[in-house]
């Protein structure tokens, strides 16, 4: 059990809402305040038990209630009076605009990277916790490049909640590399020749001309990560006189592009990629008509669990690696490695006392037992634990919904700093590879130097320019354009608000590097 004690129980309902948006810091009014969080007569609330407010996205039919047993532990364990505020994911934007625009804010709410959010923490909304984290156990122990992702402007405007960074990966069919007598590729050049044998070689034996190298859908992302394995930058990248110029300005950008080119040339992806619904993407790698999905690691699990319902390890044929060598190594397009801050009210959250109480809380949430409690509930009562020291979730069996009801969204306020430590269900060899992989590709990531820097011209003209590289990529590789064509997409970009966007970018990260 924690540290804290019990000293003071005051109820949610008792909060002091503040209308408007305030700069950060600035209480006037501190007796008032203490009354209604908590802290004693010292003004001293590290030890004091608080109530907060906590607006999050749900995914559950019926979110969980302020009465589940779980949250009710996870409030003993870090001395809080937690109150849920779950809102439907499909509406979260919508209502966090709306919350945002009432000035009744919540004292953490999830917030995702968008116009909003970031005019928001520019006007003081929210806390910079920037200064702070190094003096929390957990929080301290932040992912770098990660916390530059998050970040506005090389600022901390929330606690990032964490995803795996080296999520993205291949898998492949290693049925079809035993059949061949082909091993893993490992290099651009032998990714190239295992595409031509699955698709020349008849990788299934079945004598017919059925199967191909890889499936791609309209979504873009495997594009995105394979030419990062050439060496072009992710996204954003300095140039010889240190400044950040798009990926699509880069040498090794057209080397990608022209081996993307080759590969549907020889028919090696599916000839329909650029209209294929990303809902159907895995339906040729399940049926194995397409030996290779570029994608994230744990997609092969769950694409291994389409090909053999409920698998043994003896039944797996498929495998996951994190990319291929190209000409400057192992390089890894990474996941921004986050999913959204929680970020700290400055109206509702209003003294550097009342903000610390806040992060401890946020600190000690990533302790053992309340991941265990956010992710799997209570043992005896949601879970119970096996004597390797993996969980089955009773409370899901048999079609039961208690899990869903008490458990399942309280993850969604978990930032799982510096990584997750609850107990996992039994895992399966491939799962295991999975990890592995994630693992492994730490090592090899490229991190993206304009992540977090804003430009406005980017907020009002954003997709449009975006669509034009995009469609451009597309029209060169299915062979409607030529590198002429290539050159006049760039031209378009830079005339349609792109000079201005690269500007504004280069003067932001001229500020951030001059702020180190």
């Amino acid at each position: 059990m924690k540290r804290y004690k019990k000293k003071v129980l005051l109820p949610v309902a008792g909060m002091v809402v503040v209308a408007g948006l305030a700069a950060c810091g600035g209480n006037n009014d501190e007796s008032a305040n203490a009354s209604n969080n908590g802290t004693n007569s010292n003004g001293d609330l590290s030890e004091e038990r608080m109530s907060v407010r906590i607006m999050a996205p749900s995914f559950a039919p019926d979110p969980v209630g302020n009465d589940s047993p779980a949250l009710q532990a996870i409030e003993d364990y870090t001395n809080m009076d937690i109150e849920l505020q779950f809102v439907a994911n499909a509406n979260y934007e919508d209502r966090f605009n709306v919350t945002l625009a009432s000035g009744d804010l919540p004292e953490i709410i999830v917030a995702y990277k968008d116009a909003s959010f970031i005019s928001a923490a520019e006007d003081g909304a929210f806390w910079d916790v920037t200064d702070y984290l190094d003096d929390y156990e957990n929080l301290s122990g932040a992912n770098e490049v990660v916390l530059n992702n998050a970040s506005i402007n090389g600022r901390q405007y929330g606690i990032y909640r964490s995803r795996p960074l080296g999520r993205n990966a291949a898998t492949i069919n290693t049925q079809w590399l035993e059949n061949l007598g082909l091993e893993m590729p490992t290099t651009i050049e032998e990714f190239h020749e295992v595409l031509r044998a699955f698709t020349y070689d008849d990788p299934n034996q079945s004598g017919q001309d059925d199967t191909y190298g890889m499936v791609v859908s309209e979504w873009e992302g495997p594009w995105d990560q394979m030419q990062v394995w050439f060496g072009t930058p992710n996204e954003w990248g300095e140039n010889e006189n240190g400044e950040l110029e798009p990926d699509f300005m880069s040498d090794e950008y057209r080397d990608a592009l022209a081996f993307f080119r080759e590969m549907y040339e020889e028919g090696l992806v599916n000839e329909d990629f650029a209209i294929m619904d990303s809902g159907e993407w895995f339906d040729p790698f399940v049926s194995q008509q397409a030996g290779m999905v570029v994608d994230v690691a744990d997609q092969a699990n769950r694409l291994q669990n389409q090909i053999t319902d409920d698998y043994s390890d003896d039944e797996i044929i498929v495998d996951v690696f994190g990319g291929v060598e190209g000409p400057n190594g192992l390089q890894i397009k990474p996941t921004t490695g986050y999913h959204g801050v929680l970020a700290i009210s400055t109206t509702s959250v209003e003294t550097e006392e009342e903000l610390r109480r806040v992060l401890q809380f946020l600190n000690d949430l990533s302790d053992e037992e309340p991941q265990n409690l956010s992710y799997n509930g209570v043992e005896g009562v949601h879970h119970e634990v096996n004597e390797d020291g993996t969980v089955d979730i009773t409370s899901q069996s048999e079609g039961g919904d208690l899990f869903d009801r008490e458990v399942r969204d309280l993850n969604q306020f978990q930032v799982a700093i510096p990584e997750e430590k609850f107990k996992l269900p039994p895992q399966s060899a491939l799962q295991q590879r999975a990890d592995e992989v994630m693992e492994e590709n730490m090592e090899y990531v490229v991190p993206n130097p304009a992540e977090p820097l804003v430009s406005n011209t980017y907020r009002e003209r954003g997709s449009q320019l975006d669509n034009i590289i995009d469609d451009a990529r597309i029209q060169y590789i299915v062979g409607q354009i030529d590198e002429s064509g290539l050159d006049e997409a760039v031209e378009r970009w830079l005339n349609s608000g792109g000079t201005e966007y690269m500007q504004e970018i280069n003067e932001a990260y001229q500020e951030a590097q001059a702020a180190q």
